[in-house]
């Protein structure tokens, strides 16, 4: 009769591909230089890694390094969410089966807050319908554990790349007759310029970002006073209607909208 396998044979043999892993890592950043630098990068590159595994987010961490990325890391999904909006990440890599907010959860949440920053998945699912409900819910890629580092740096530059690449477009919207210039902080109504807080013209751009969806109160104040705020939450109130003031003098096209006991859209006018 064969002999029984020890209670921690599996651990020991987890433990053991990935040190085995992490050594062909360590030889192959030291010995390869299969990842090139970026040459499109005009500032330092912040990736959010949301990962319950020490060992995979030492690894990324590696291929971080190598590629000239900084990064910043959670174990759960709710510290994820928090180092998102405390930190305003150029791109997550966000594992699927997380504690306390899965990252299904996570991703959905983060697409209410921002349509524009790229999230990677990161999963050992690899069934068609895991990735198609990624994708759904506002992932810009998957990957499928075990996976190559190359080919994450080479997905995440690919995701970066998009969205460098629309940085102009995001930073002037249009709106009919409303025209917003964020880079000088500026809003145009009929070609005639409207002067805005900076308060103001964050929270407006915010909202302009995320056109005809309704976000509220709490996203916004996270969103532009940031997630420590300890004040007043009516400080919100005041600064929409600052802004639809500003917007009705100028017969904009566009105004703010309350949804009662949720929160404010930006939307066409009913009678433009």
């Amino acid at each position: 009769m064969p002999k029984a396998l020890p209670e921690n044979f599996y651990s020991i043999r987890q433990n053991t591909y990935y040190f085995t892993f992490l050594i062909n890592i360590l030889f192959t950043l030291l010995h390869n230089n299969t990842i090139e630098e970026s040459d499109y990068m005009k500032r330092p590159i912040k990736v959010l890694i949301i990962e319950d595994d020490a060992n995979i987010v030492e690894l990324i961490q590696l291929y971080m390094d190598k590629a000239g990325y900084s990064y910043i890391s959670a174990s759960d999904g709710e510290e994820g969410l928090e180092l998102f909006y405390s930190e305003s990440p150029d791109c997550i890599i966000l594992d699927i089966m997380l504690p306390k907010l899965n990252g299904w959860e996570v991703c959905k949440t983060i697409r209410m807050e921002d349509r524009h920053v790229p999230i990677i998945m990161l999963t050992g699912k690899g069934e068609t319908y895991d990735v198609i409900k990624g994708l759904n819910i506002g992932a810009d890629d998957y990957i499928v554990k075990p996976f190559d580092p190359n080919e994450l740096i080479a997905r995440v530059k690919t995701v970066l790349r998009r969205t460098i690449l629309s940085e102009s477009e995001k930073d002037r919207l249009q709106f009919d007759n409303i025209i917003i210039h964020m880079k000088e902080y500026r809003v145009l109504i009929n070609n005639e310029e409207v002067q805005m807080a900076p308060k103001e013209m964050e929270l407006f751009y915010y909202l302009a970002m995320n056109p005809k969806q309704v976000l509220t109160r709490q996203q916004l104040l996270d969103r532009v006073w940031g997630y420590e705020f300890n004040g007043d939450p009516r400080t919100v109130d005041v600064h929409i209607k600052r802004i639809r003031d500003k917007l009705a003098a100028h017969k904009a096209k566009w105004s703010i909208v309350t949804i009662r006991g949720v929160g404010y859209r930006f939307e066409e006018n009913s009678n433009a």
